[in-house]
């Protein structure tokens, strides 16, 4: 084996075991049960802060991960912890679902149904199915798939609605977070919808799940992607008119990796062949974003450098190494992890700093653990180079 590749796997085996060990040892709630909602780069809890959907269903999907990887009680122990908080806490028995927010004693808050937090939590379960294999999970993956449909999927134009009220109804105020557009569809919900489905298909392989999984992949082909710069169009109305005209380069790496896992499920072989020409390409439009520093920034318009960035271009740049065999794909990749390894790491305190500014600073203000920090994207690189550096 290539030695940058054997150092390579080994360096990124200890990064996921010294993220698996900073959420055993920082994020339990001991007292009121769960993870802590928030902590920050000194890590010390934020008391009271609230407890998310999707901070949780990315905890039950690392630890669910680790123990298929390694099973290990303690990531078995942590997964079961996840699950039954999540059960227990966040199920709308009333209504299906889970809510998008709960208080930090574990009530709900925000109720309202957002489909990328329901697509989370599918992700989830199907992972956590296949380390602790029984009825109840699968059910309660299937049941979610099944309001989704029922609720979200639009049959005149394709895709899905963004998000509902408690009851599944319609709300005013779609959005994601504050930074996002308030549009009816999104590149980003798809995506994690897509990466929900892909998992449940895997254990659950049902011919109507696998059409609505060759479905979303088409939508990304033929709507999502620009034709012609293999850059992704992030906001549109319900008849898929685009409404910006922002560039993530983040998402598109992470989607030309995804897409491509969707599509090995379904087996297609004229659909692979295309994904995978489509995966190149959009890694090859990604190096725009790309700093001569090995970084890759979060948008067009916005030059911080986030971890979950850097984390989805160490998969993306390698992943097209892997189907083109141009040295300069995975030459990319290596650069990115040492990036992350000088700057992005926080080797004192563990765990990835959420990023820094162009400048190399540190950005002021932000979560080591919380509602969108979570060690999803993180782990979830270090565990796909290990698979594929073999």
């Amino acid at each position: 084996m290539d030695k940058r590749l054997a150092d390579y796997r080994e360096e990124v085996t200890t990064a996921l075991y010294d993220i698996l060990h900073y959420w055993q040892q920082f994020s339990v709630d001991l007292q009121d049960g769960g993870f802590y909602g928030a902590i920050n780069n000194d890590n010390i809890v934020q008391q009271g802060s609230p407890k998310g959907a999707v901070l949780n269903s990315r905890i039950l999907w690392t630890f669910s991960a680790a123990c298929k990887f390694d099973p290990q009680p303690q990531f078995l122990a942590l997964a079961n912890r996840a699950y039954q908080y999540l059960r227990t806490h966040f199920r709308d028995t009333a209504f299906g679902g889970v809510y998008w927010s709960v208080t930090a004693k574990g009530e709900p808050l925000e109720t309202r149904k957002q489909v990328y937090g329901q697509a989370f939590l599918i992700y989830a379960l199907s992972e956590y199915y296949a380390i602790q294999p029984s009825r109840e999970i699968l059910d309660w993956a299937i049941d979610v798939y099944r309001l989704l449909e029922a609720h979200s999927y639009d049959p005149v134009n394709g895709g899905y609605y963004e998000a509902f009220s408690r009851e599944w109804g319609s709300i005013e105020d779609l959005r994601l977070s504050a930074k996002d557009d308030n549009a009816a569809k999104t590149m980003n919900t798809h995506l994690h919808v897509l990466e929900a489905y892909t998992n449940l298909y895997r254990i659950w392989p049902d011919e109507d799940l696998r059409n609505k999984i060759q479905q979303l992949i088409l939508l990304f082909l033929n709507k999502i992607i620009h034709p012609s710069t293999h850059q992704q169009l992030l906001f549109f109305n319900t008849a898929w008119e685009p409404q910006s005209s922002v560039v993530s380069y983040g998402h598109d790496i992470e989607t030309s990796w995804l897409l491509l896992d969707a599509a090995d499920v379904l087996a297609d072989e004229a659909l692979l062949h295309r994904v995978k020409e489509n995966a190149v390409k959009m890694a090859l439009a990604t190096i725009a974003g790309v700093a001569k520093n090995g970084s890759l920034q979060y948008e067009d318009d916005n030059t911080e450098i986030h971890w979950w960035v850097q984390a989805e271009a160490m998969v993306g740049f390698f992943n097209a190494w892997q189907l083109s065999g141009e040295e300069k794909y995975l030459q990319l990749s290596l650069n990115n992890w040492s990036f992350v390894k000088k700057y992005i790491i926080d080797h004192e305190k563990g765990e990835w700093y959420w990023g820094v500014t162009a400048s190399l600073a540190i950005m002021p203000g932000q979560d080591k653990a919380g509602f969108w920090k979570c060690p999803y994207h993180n782990s979830r690189a270090c565990l796909e180079l290990i698979h594929r550096i073999v």
